[in-house]
């Protein structure tokens, strides 16, 4: 049985190897040994992590074999990170995390949610009802990763100010 529950700051270093190995092996398909490393190094066990992690709306995916997968969501409306575990991925988990976002976002008043998604994570996200924006390369070191400025309006909650076609802040992932 998986369990969506809110992030607690014990989760944070295996949190980080959902996120090492989501990178590393399940991101093999769309981003070379170079990238991956230049992507997945970028994060390291620090309180600058659990930090990260708790300043969010987190969510995480617990199967009784341990954690396998998180998002966050910035009270900016920005989602910051999304993973799933490599043998966990294409089972509908992070279509679970995200639902449960979404949720929150919307018990926060949030209007429209952005985010850089990665080449995989960017098809997941126009399955969700996301709109790309713009395809972007972003610099780790001397490596450069490709990603895409997305955003998504959430239902019923379109004001005068939320209309703007204005781009969101360009982030790194």
């Amino acid at each position: 049985m998986i369990r969506i529950r809110p992030f607690e700051p014990a989760d944070a270093p295996e949190l980080l190897l959902v996120f090492q190995r989501s990178v590393q092996e399940g991101a093999a398909s769309a981003y070379d040994a170079a990238q991956r490393h230049a992507w997945a190094s970028a994060v390291t066990a620090s309180p600058v992590w659990t930090r990260r992690l708790g300043d969010q709306i987190t969510v995480v995916a617990q199967h009784p074999d341990g954690l396998i997968g998180f998002m966050t969501l910035g009270y900016d409306g920005h989602l910051d990170l999304a993973y799933v575990r490599p043998d966990w991925m294409g089972k509908g988990i992070a279509a679970r995390l995200h639902d449960r976002l979404l949720a929150r976002a919307e018990d926060h008043n949030m209007t429209r949610l952005t985010t850089e998604a990665s080449l995989l994570a960017r098809r997941f996200f126009l399955r969700q009802g996301w709109r790309e924006l713009a395809r972007q390369e972003v610099q780790r070191g001397a490596v450069s990763l490709t990603n895409f400025r997305m955003d998504k309006r959430l239902a019923g909650q379109i004001t005068p100010s939320t209309t703007s076609e204005q781009p969101a802040p360009l982030r790194k992932f």
